[in-house]
């Protein structure tokens, strides 16, 4: 009995070869795999940069740039928004020149990449100033570095701060009060959607 208890836990230790695994080969795979990592998001913010210089190019009028995510499936998102609201069309446009000059550059030689080209959607929050400019008069939920959320109807917006109109109290005691919230302290700030 005491030699199969021995065969378990040195099976229970074995890699995949059967062959154990000690301490220190632990340590090893450990700081092979963050290396691993850490080079798998330096070659990502690479190939994120690039994507970005061409689509910047292809935008035109109102149209900016929000955010670009890549997933290790090679599956890049871009996403897109435009002051006066942005088509369908627009993204379709810009989907395809874009694909097209991923594909002559030869960023994937097997073609082995997906592409994505939208509006952030209404769950993402707002990153660019200009995406809160563009929501001047909605109402937003704001969350603030501690932890405290704010509602209210976004009033004005400057380089370093935002403005809500809130009610505080219930019925005939409810009063309107105006926030400045600065974006130091704001951890992120999403549209609500009213039905």
């Amino acid at each position: 009995m005491l030699c199969i208890g021995i065969v378990l836990k040195f099976n229970f230790f074995a890699n995949k070869r059967g062959f154990p695994i000690f301490a220190a080969e632990k340590r090893i795979n450990r700081r092979e795999r963050s290396r691993s990592l850490l080079l798998l998001t330096m070659v990502q913010d690479t190939q994120i940069q690039e994507v970005e210089t061409i689509v910047n190019g292809l935008l035109e009028g109102d149209v900016f740039l929000v955010n670009i995510r890549i997933k290790p499936t090679n599956n890049f998102k871009v996403f897109l928004d435009a002051d006066s609201g942005l088509s369908i069309e627009k993204c379709i446009k810009i989907n395809r020149a874009l694909y097209k000059i991923m594909e002559e550059k030869g960023m994937y030689p097997d073609g082995d990449f997906s592409l994505e080209v939208s509006s952030p959607g209404i769950d993402e929050p707002l990153k660019l100033l200009r995406q809160y400019k563009k929501n001047i008069g909605r109402n937003v939920e704001v969350i603030l570095n501690d932890g405290t959320k704010k509602e209210g109807k976004l009033l004005e917006v400057s380089e370093t701060a935002i403005t809500l109109e809130q009610l505080e109290g219930k019925g005939k005691k409810a009063v309107t009060v105006n926030t400045l919230l600065e974006f130091d302290n704001i951890k992120q700030t999403k549209v609500m959607i009213s039905f």
